[in-house]
């Protein structure tokens, strides 16, 4: 059997399952990580003056706008999948059996959790009401 390294020089995993489709979708997630992060600090410490960002600023100007609130949900997506899915990885190399499964089970469920708040965080924020 040959080993399929990836560019990193990480061990790909082979066939086409489950463990294939989050290595794809690690590195997905960490380069729209990459761009929604470096868009949001760009566009918050550059194109807007930071001494002028209030919660009323964020509120009225950010997420005012539903295209806003779509970028951070997206980030918050990428964010909770690829933190969680790592923490899997490390889950998976260091135990076994049974505590294995409770403990990616836990994972599973803190990510939903964390998903599900964050969502509700940035969805359920009232747009301004203009006169």
């Amino acid at each position: 059997m040959t080993t399929k390294y990836s560019r990193s020089g990480r061990v790909r995993p082979s066939g086409s399952g489950w463990e294939l489709a989050i290595w794809y979708l690690m590195r997905l997630t960490g380069l729209g990580l990459f761009v929604t992060a470096l868009a949001h600090y760009i566009i918050v410490h550059f194109v807007y003056d930071p001494s002028q960002q209030t919660a009323t600023w964020i509120r009225d100007e950010r997420w005012g706008n539903i295209a806003w609130r779509t970028v951070d949900w997206l980030m918050l997506s990428f964010v909770v999948f690829h933190a969680f899915m790592g923490l899997r990885t490390v889950v998976q190399d260091y135990t076994s059996g049974g505590v294995r499964t409770a403990l990616t089970l836990v994972l599973y469920l803190g990510a939903l959790v964390v998903f599900a708040m964050g969502t509700i965080a940035v969805m359920s924020l009232q747009f301004p009401v203009k006169p």
